[in-house]
């Protein structure tokens, strides 16, 4: 995974920067989040009655699993700012679940920096248009605008910006 600096950020606006490693979503991983979570929909944990019940052939992840996996996609797919000493979420301007990821899917993001601006003397906000797909799947499972923020020391901040 290759680095880039703090000055070079704004200038890779429109870039997609990065694709995550694929993550296997499994019954186990479901079922920890279920518990994590208290939602044990019948569509989520219980195999043979999302089979016969429901439209899906099976069991699916919960979209907010999907969702939670940004964080990890995050880091498998985006380069590191070389002068970060945290980062923060700051939330979502949209997120749509666009298709159901069925149990034991592969799934992916896909990371295109679409702002990215300096505040106060050591944080750039960061909006990121994320796509996650399934592998072998014409829809994604999600899409989003994720904003993040770069936290850094002001000394490292660059000039003119």
């Amino acid at each position: 995974m290759h680095e880039i600096s703090l000055a070079d950020a704004p200038r890779l606006v429109g870039q997609e920067l990065g694709t995550s490693k694929w993550i296997t979503v499994d019954q186990t991983m479901i079922n920890l989040f279920a518990d994590a979570t208290q939602d044990h929909q019948f569509i989520h944990v219980d195999p043979e009655r999302a089979a016969a019940e429901s439209p899906f052939g099976g069991t699916i992840a919960h979209g907010f699993l999907t969702l939670s996996l940004l964080s990890v996609m995050y880091f498998s797919g985006l380069p590191k700012i070389r002068e970060q000493t945290m980062g923060l979420n700051y939330g979502f301007d949209r997120v749509r679940f666009m298709s159901p990821v069925k149990t034991g899917s592969r799934v992916r993001g896909s990371f295109v920096l679409s702002d990215c601006r300096f505040r106060g003397a050591s944080m750039l906000v960061t909006t990121y248009e994320v796509t996650v797909e399934i592998e072998n799947e014409n829809k994604p499972a999600l899409t989003a605008n994720w904003i993040a923020i770069v936290q850094f020391d002001p000394k490292d901040r660059p000039t003119g910006v």
